[in-house]
């Protein structure tokens, strides 16, 4: 759990989105998520900062598309995520709710057949739709994947993060170094793990990202190679209802450097990100040093 000096500080700074989250669980389960919508909707527009920092990402990322069409994309991510972390802090409901599709894909096939082998598999992909179905969908068909993520700040937030993300999956593993090592130890024990890789690393290896150079960390591709596990690319695309979710599982990627393997990861979720433009998390700073 990430640690603190400032207790009454983090504890004040959870209690009112503490209070939301209840108010949001206390809803039946179409009307929590258009609220949860609804909200973060509000706080963009109300917001110059963010709106500022999402106009800044897709003007440089899609500097060919008009103003206005921009400004829907931005609306639509505050749509996507506003339902997104709705799901993600009442995940008890999200996961008996069970909105995905059957899984899909070449990448289905290959993850059936690695485990069936008694292998780990690496599921990649990036903060695009609602990634969490993903493991939703795999618990729900008795495949436990544990995933990787980055310690939040506040340990009243990290605590809700957890209890709710475990129902998804286990184990639970934070960035670093213990983190890695239970990786490690998962992997070659057959299990699998779920990895965002579009966050961004201060001395990571400059990789291309929807066209833009974005510092991006390599370790998970080098376990990958070291391990002889298959990197597939997993994603949960909600569908035009807001509610549903698609399930879908690329082919592994072609095995190679770590550079080259995070590169192809990359150039996987750029394709989504292009097809669906309101489902990527702009509120990022991806591109921090070049903005």
């Amino acid at each position: 759990m990430a640690t603190t000096r400032r207790p009454a500080v983090d504890f004040l700074t959870w209690f009112p989105q503490a209070a939301v989250l209840g108010i949001l669980r206390a809803l039946p389960y179409r009307a929590r998520l258009a609220t949860g919508s609804a909200l973060l909707r509000t706080a963009v527009a109300c917001s110059a900062g963010l709106r500022r920092r999402i106009d800044r990402n897709l003007a440089m990322i899609f500097p060919e598309k008009p103003e206005a069409e921009r400004i829907a994309i931005r609306r639509q991510t505050a749509d996507t995520f506003g339902r997104t972390f709705t799901e993600t802090f009442t995940a008890r409901a999200f996961q008996a709710r069970a909105p995905w599709s059957e899984p899909a894909g070449p990448g289905w096939d290959a993850l059936q057949a690695t485990l069936a082998e008694g292998r780990g598999a690496l599921l990649v992909g990036g903060h695009f739709g609602q990634w969490e179905a993903v493991r939703g969908a795999l618990k729900a068909r008795g495949i436990e994947v544990g995933a990787l993520y980055r310690p939040l700040n506040n340990p009243w937030a990290e605590e809700t993060y957890i209890d709710n993300m475990s129902f998804h999956g286990s184990p639970m593993l934070p960035r670093g170094r213990e983190g890695m090592k239970e990786l490690i130890r998962h992997l070659k024990s057959g299990g699998v793990v779920a990895v965002l890789l579009d966050q961004y690393v201060l001395d990571g290896t400059p990789i291309d990202f929807v066209g833009q150079p974005a510092p991006t960390g390599t370790a998970v591709a080098a376990l990958a190679a070291r391990f002889k596990v298959p990197m597939i690319p997993a994603y949960g695309t909600r569908q035009p209802d807001g509610e549903h979710i698609a399930i879908d599982f690329e082919a592994p990627l072609v095995p190679g450097t770590p550079e080259e393997m995070t590169q192809a990861a990359a150039d996987s979720l750029s394709a989504r990100i292009r097809q669906h433009p309101g489902q990527y998390y702009w509120f990022h700073r991806r591109w921090k040093k070049r903005m």
